[in-house]
């Protein structure tokens, strides 16, 4: 299968573990100049001689398939020279203890990670915090990746022995399924109750994530009803919160969690792309210029889609570029606002079913 990219040039060298192999493939790749950049500077930095010329590089109509291990890399490149990203609001402070202490009751705990980036929203934590207990897996906005990405995700976790379920919290997809799953898990305490003389109780189940993944908007669709806040938004639940589904199973909804510092900073861009941390932590053009950049990397996308969405040819351009061009096109010049229309653009699904992520080999 061809290659998505073009001989690397001069760039910032790799860790042992980062360096490509000389047996790669060639391919295509905007290349940073990695300038003294302080904490306070956000803008990209760009060769005017490393922008990327797409049209000459490859034919899209011929691509398949993306290397992921390659765009990667580059992922790495491009957020080293930007301001980290960094959001631990008080509130996740204060409900991480009580979650940890809330999670030794627990007779199951379903993680909800975004379909779209299922590495980048799994806390570095987590199964330290979780021990020997059961976990339910759940992938959200499955309506927001394609069939092919649902399937190597599905793959790989059912190689480590993880039970998944793909939901969609907005329409109620994989609701019911998962509500069944939960109560088969711990089908066993109940058991276990009884032999001691016990009066069966209700299943415990405490529901866990990073922000705006859509754990609350799934409570509500198991429910059938608005008991749990819910916003496209990160930060909107506050507190733990428990509601009973049914007579048999109890649901514990929590604020989103992040670990107090992000260091893998391409991660956090992603988390950033797909509104799963606060606004604040990032400069919205930064974050935009490297979505358009990953957006032209994508077989499903391609600069073809974006030349023909925003009218504004994609030839020896980078994202920052593209972002100052449709400045100039359609908000006088406002670098933000056009930012703010790309990112917009894709949490919506406007490019079609896009996944940032595939599974590690």
């Amino acid at each position: 299968m061809a290659s998505l990219a073009p001989p690397l040039q001069s760039r910032p060298s790799l860790s042992p573990s980062l360096r490509l192999k000389k047996s790669c493939a060639p391919r295509v790749s905007a290349t940073l100049v990695v300038s003294n950049v302080v904490a306070a500077e956000t803008s990209l930095s760009w060769s005017s001689k490393e922008k990327l010329n797409l049209s000459s590089k490859w034919n899209q109509s011929s691509l398949q398939e993306i290397d992921w291990e390659n765009l990667e890399v580059d992922l790495y490149h491009w957020t080293r020279p930007l301001r980290p990203v960094q959001w631990y609001p008080g509130h996740i402070a204060k409900t991480e203890k009580e979650l940890k202490e809330q999670l030794k009751l627990m007779d199951v705990v379903i993680e909800v990670r975004d379909a779209r980036i299922p590495m980048a929203t799994s806390h570095p934590q987590m199964d330290s915090w979780l021990g020997t207990q059961k976990k339910i897996l759940v992938l959200n906005r499955e309506d927001m990746i394609s069939a092919a990405d649902r399937n190597a995700w599905a793959t790989f976790f059912a190689r480590q022995g993880i039970k998944v379920v793909f939901s969609n919290g907005q329409l109620g997809m994989g609701t019911m399924k998962l509500g069944r799953l939960a109560k088969s898990l711990a089908v066993s305490v109940n058991t276990k109750r009884r032999a001691k003389g016990l009066l069966p109780r209700p299943v415990r189940a405490g529901i866990v994530g990073y922000p705006n993944v859509g754990k609350s908007s799934l409570i509500n669709r198991l429910l059938k009803r608005r008991m749990c806040p819910a916003a496209p938004r990160p930060g909107v639940t506050r507190e733990l919160k428990w509601v009973r589904f049914g007579k048999d199973l109890e649901l514990l909804d929590s604020p989103g969690i992040l670990p107090m510092r992000i260091s893998d900073q391409a991660a956090a861009i992603k988390l950033a792309i797909c509104d799963d941390i606060g606004e604040r932590s990032y400069d919205v053009a930064d974050v935009a210029a490297i979505l358009v950049q990953m957006l032209i990397r994508l077989p499903e996308v391609g600069s073809e889609t974006l030349r023909k969405r925003y009218r504004i040819d994609l030839h020896d351009q980078c994202g920052k570029t593209f972002l100052q061009k449709l400045a100039l096109q359609l908000f006088n010049g406002d670098v933000s606002q056009a930012a703010f229309r790309i990112l917009s653009d894709f949490r919506k699904g406007k490019f079609g079913r896009v996944a940032l992520e595939r599974p590690p080999r």
